[in-house]
């Protein structure tokens, strides 16, 4: 018997393992004690365990430096550490070869292990590696074994727990683990349970249960649905009704002379999506008239609609505007032929210019068709740029004529050590290529999804990130130089190499990679690279006929992680409990053991290493200047070292600005709108929709900026007056904070949404994270409410200050969630979209229960026999129920379910 016993506070947890040898122990060739001596033998030996090895996590303590841990002297960055069992059970028989690797991820940094037979060791990324020490006792079959290990900061929810955890055996073949096959982390995860839930002990959220759930939603009401007749989302500017109803029964007729055909053809498939005939026999009229419209109403996308019993009049400002009315008459309908819709007048202009969606396909790929759907919605909610992230350091998305290498090595993860036939499996993709870790578009991908966005008056910006978040590029052009090293070819190898070979800097980023994931800012051949990859993108954009007019330079996270504020240098004299302990002097800012650019320093070309990556930013954007595209854009931490705009060749410079309010974003947004930038409102703890719906460890997202946006926070986010949101929000924490800008402003540029996929492995996940937030981005990103505050700088809100109409705000709310479980969802499962299908709020009073959901006009259930069968709810005859009761809302069409939650 061999036991180990971890004191957390005063709570003393003993885990006693049985490890002794059998006396007879099952006698197999892959699993003596004699050395595995051929690849048969090997293979047999990862095909057992693949098959047998079950996997368990559970979070002991989120609060580790709280309940003991010496999360300080561990290196832990703020000295903040958790407490994970790993329990691995053998389900077949007993094993005593040592010669095996469990490849495994994990998004946080594992410092110690705690168990002598095994050992951890970081690979690259969240890629690390699990085997036996020369201490490992074996495996008797039926035995569990736990591994308890102290990771760094804490895991709140189940999908941080990735899955596809594969082993590996001398030259085998990997094999995946069958206990880890699972996108559903509870196959291997126990429920994160008690006060884990919670990033600190004093964490001041409110934990998402059936109860918390129904008091949040208890003021919303359901609305009679002729009382939303007349609403438009997004809401316009001006509309009045004229007391009478239209029959679209006979179906419409369009007159167009406004706008091109493929747009018309856009339009019609919406229509014939939500069942409407557009052969049929109401006329409608679609014309441009740009002298109609007032002096503050000239502006791209605007239009005016006046619906009466005769026809349909839609008058655009532009053809984009006559696209968008068109998209509102189609908002006042349901889905089916039986439509009556109100006569009104409507003018309408959009509030913001750039009104965005940002998706991330480096981390995860995502289908082609995925996006197209995305497209659909973006246009029938007016928002009109696509921020297409096609690389990072997961993968390069993007086929480039002429690099070859990006898209058969950068765009595709499996199990090479040496990185020449792909990158190594990350974020859950497991050994193999068959998923979505690995994929890419082709040309004539992306020209269709060119062209099919320009059919419906959608921008797409093309976003390659640089200087960091490069390691698929890297990686790739470094298996191009060998290739072509290989064969003599030197001069073709170094044309666009990446990386400095003799830069020995020790660099940590962010998702924990090393020096390659930078692209070396010092090299000409850095440039050869970025001037090779915009020609290429810019032909592709003019032959889809929408002209390359905005490239997305990247820039953000050009940095050691390990030089932050978060560590303190272990010889200190003067240390604090707060920050890890760390040897500083073993750290390296990017590029500070480049010889290339330590002669930049000495050059006097920049000051510092600091400065590299926004001086890159400068240079890239001279290429672009000289391709004729406008617009230079960037996350605005990529410019930080810059003067200011005037720094930038291109007409333009436009920065997704991503500072979370509570940690100063409320101020210096209104900073770099003051230098010249036209500025994108992307704050993460707003509208990144990457962030988890609700404070309930089973939903998917990362938090690292806010512990829950569910669509009714995003729709009540002020996107201009940035520091009112500390009034009508909380921190990560769920705690109030201050916020005031003391810049002049002159307005934002735009607002973006975007959707990051670390988490994101499938289309149905991406769908699930995007909508519906995405409809409350676009109400925000269109119509300013009347709830929405001047920006004065100086003024400080607070949850204490009262300055905002929240019986508005709160009305209005009201009046969007009644639409959207009333309307707008039919129409999203009309065009298949997976959104998230909110849960149910539910209480047991006195033997009777109560249900309610944030969107009312949804179908509720209950069980009261584990979910054997299900029932309708009716809140007029409230059910008698008695023991366990399990609730669930159904999306529109009834064929989806929210997660079901038992009372």
């Amino acid at each position: 018997m061999v036991g180990t016993a971890l004191v957390i506070g005063k709570e003393l947890l003993v885990r006693t393992f049985n490890l002794s040898l059998l006396a007879s122990v099952v006698a197999l060739a892959t699993a003596g004690c004699a050395p595995q001596s051929t690849a048969t033998s090997e293979q047999q030996l990862v095909d057992m365990l693949a098959e047998n090895l079950g996997v368990n996590y559970q979070v002991v303590t989120n609060h580790g430096a709280n309940e003991g841990l010496n999360c300080r002297k561990l290196a832990a960055e703020w000295a903040s550490c958790d407490l994970i069992n790993l329990t691995l059970t053998n389900n077949g028989p007993a094993l005593t070869n040592t010669d095996w690797k469990i490849y495994f991820h994990s998004i946080r940094m594992i410092l110690d292990v705690q168990n002598e037979q095994f050992k951890v060791t970081h690979i690259t990324g969240d890629l690390h590696t699990l085997e036996p020490t020369d201490k490992f006792q074996g495996f008797a079959a039926g035995e569990s074994v736990v591994i308890p290990y102290i990771g760094e900061y804490w895991t709140l929810f189940e999908n941080d727990y990735m899955p596809r955890a594969y082993v590996v055996a001398g030259d085998s073949e990997p094999r995946t683990l069958a206990s880890m096959d699972h996108d559903d982390p509870a196959a291997y995860l126990s429920p994160i349970d008690g006060e884990n839930w919670k990033r600190v002990p004093t964490d001041s959220n409110i934990l998402a249960t059936a109860q918390s759930r129904f008091d949040k939603n208890s003021d919303v009401a359901l609305i009679a649905e002729e009382e939303l007749a007349g609403t438009i989302i997004p809401t316009p500017l001006e509309t009045r009704l004229t007391g009478s109803a239209v029959s679209l029964a006979n179906g419409i007729r369009i007159d167009n002379q406004a706008m091109p055909t493929p747009m018309l053809e856009a339009a019609i498939e919406r229509m014939a999506t939500l069942g409407v005939n557009s052969q049929g026999q109401y006329p409608v009229k679609l014309v441009l008239d740009p002298q109609s419209f007032d002096l503050a109403n000239k502006i791209s996308g605007a239009y005016q609609l006046e619906i009466n019993n005769g026809q349909t009049v839609i008058t655009g400002y532009d053809y984009q505007g006559a696209f968008y009315g068109l998209q509102s008459l189609m908002s006042l309908m349901g889905t089916g032929t039986e439509q009556i819709i109100p006569t009104l007048e409507v003018t309408d202009a959009p509030r913001f210019d750039y009104r965005g969606v940002m998706v991330d396909v480096g981390r995860n790929f995502h289908s082609k068709k995925a996006i197209l759907r995305t497209l659909d919605q973006m246009a029938a909610y007016k928002l009109n740029k696509f921020h297409f992230h096609l690389t990072d350091d997961e993968g390069w998305r993007i086929e480039i004529p002429g690099l070859p290498e990006l898209t058969d090595i950068g765009g595709q993860r499996c199990h090479d050590l040496s990185e020449t036939s792909c990158l190594l499996p990350q974020l859950g993709s497991g050994p193999d290529s068959n998923n979505f870790g690995s994929g890419f578009y082709s040309k004539q991908d992306y020209l269709e999804i060119l062209e099919y966005a320009k059919a419906r008056g959608i921008e797409v910006i093309p976003e390659i990130d640089m200087p960091a978040h490069s390691r698929a590029a890297v990686v790739a052009m470094e298996a191009r130089y060998q290739r072509l090293a290989a064969e003599g070819n030197l001069a073709a190898a170094n044309q666009y190499r990446l990386m400095d070979p003799q830069d020995t800097s020790n660099v940590t980023t962010v998702q924990f990679y090393d020096k390659r994931s930078f692209i070396n800012p010092c090299m000409d051949s850095s440039l050869n690279f970025v001037d090779k990859v915009i020609t290429e993108m810019a032909a592709m954009h003019q032959q889809a006929g929408m002209p390359l007019n905005t490239w997305h330079f990247g820039g953000d996270e050009a940095k050691n992680i390990k030089l932050g504020a978060g560590f303190q240098d272990i010889n200190a004299t003067d240390k604090v409990e707060w920050k890890g302990d760390l040897d500083l002097s073993k750290q390296d800012q990017p590029f500070a053991k480049s010889p290339m650019c330590q002669q930049a320093i000495a050059d006097g070309v920049v000051s510092d290493y600091a400065h590299l990556p926004s001086y890159f930013a400068e240079k890239v954007s001279k290429v672009v200047a000289g391709k004729g595209i406008a617009n230079f854009q960037a996350w605005q931490d990529g410019l930080k070292y810059s003067e200011d705009a005037n720094a930038f060749a291109t007409d333009n410079v436009r920065v997704n600005f991503w500072d979370v309010l509570y940690w100063g974003g409320g101020a210096s947004a209104y900073d770099w709108a003051a230098k010249g930038y036209d500025l994108i409102v992307s704050n993460p703890d707003y509208v990144y929709m990457d962030m988890p719906y609700e404070v309930d460890p089973q939903e998917r997202g990362y938090y690292w900026a806010t512990r829950a946006t569910d669509t009714r926070k995003m729709f009540g986010f002020a996107p201009e007056n940035l520091p009112q949101n500390a009034e009508t929000s909380v921190d990560r924490d769920g705690n109030g904070f201050a916020s005031k800008g003391t810049a002049k402003f002159d307005g934002f540029h735009g607002m973006s949404a975007q959707l990051w996929s670390e988490t994101v492995r499938t289309d149905e996940q991406y769908e699930y994270m995007v909508f519906p937030r995405l409809l409350a981005a676009a109400e925000r990103a269109w119509h300013r409410a009347s709830w929405e505050r001047d920006y004065q700088p100086g003024v400080e809100y607070s949850q204490a200050t009262q300055y905002v109409d929240k019986v508005s705000r709160h009305r209005d709310w009201a009046r969007f969630a009644n639409l959207l479980g009333q309307r707008e969802l039919a129409k999203l499962d009309a065009a298949g979209i997976q959104y998230r299908v909110p849960v149910p709020g539910a209480k047991v009073e006195a033997g009777v229960l109560h249900m309610n959901v944030s969107m009312p006009g949804l179908v509720l259930q209950y069980s009261t026999d584990s979910g054997a069968t299900w029932q309708a709810y009716d809140a007029n005859r409230k059910p008698a129920v008695a023991g366990a009761v399990e609730v669930r809302a159904i999306s529109a069409d009834g064929q989806r379910f929210s997660r079901s939650v038992t009372l």
